[in-house]
């Protein structure tokens, strides 16, 4: 390996381990804003309300994501909401800003969830950014976590995209993760 082969390859390795902080705050953000407007209509138990699960999106293909088969195995062996909540993967939260909840979840409450959503963005159009953003945070988590390369990425467009979600739920915790983070730090140092 050259040296600027090596150079590339540990400022990856940084930056992969600086992302962690940023994706953190932002899975807990959106799920506890999701948890927030779910509860609002089913309820505390909503992982046991079959009215929740049959209100989950149905994958197209067999081998897609089923976030109703997640949540109900998930559900069967974790004794609290909370427990389900920490449990579910990052695909289930992002699956229920699909157009299918918004008349379930959304057009009520996705203002209440996420307070910090722009006023001059309508409910759909956010919900849809919201849902678009959340897979490609989830690709780049998953990238992150399989030891991938992410240096060819836009790292600020990255970095933005999730700054822009826990904004949407809490401009403090934003703020918060803004001074604890240390992936734009980072990215003037590219080799």
């Amino acid at each position: 390996m050259t040296g600027s082969a090596l150079a590339l390859y540990e400022w990856n390795l940084t930056l992969s381990a600086a992302f962690v902080v940023p994706l953190q705050v932002c899975e807990v953000a959106v799920r506890n804003g999701v948890v927030e407007a779910i509860e609002m209509v089913h309820g505390a138990t909503w992982p046991w309300s079959n009215g929740f699960l049959r209100s989950l999106p149905r994958p197209r293909r067999s081998f897609d994501y089923n976030p109703e088969a997640d949540l109900r195995s998930v559900a069967a062996r974790q004794p609290t909401t909370g427990k389900v909540v920490a449990d579910l993967k990052f695909a289930f939260w992002e699956q229920l800003f699909t157009a299918g909840q918004d008349s379930r979840l959304w057009n009520a409450h996705l203002r209440s969830s996420f307070p910090g959503i722009p006023a001059s963005l309508p409910v759909p159009q956010a919900r849809a950014t919201a849902h678009s953003d959340l897979k490609a945070i989830r690709l780049l988590r998953n990238r992150i976590a399989h030891h991938e390369p992410i240096f060819s990425r836009n790292i600020a467009d990255e970095y933005q995209r999730i700054h822009e979600l826990i904004a949407w739920r809490s401009p403090v915790a934003a703020a918060w993760m803004d001074r604890k983070q240390e992936v734009t730090a980072l990215i003037p140092l590219k080799p």
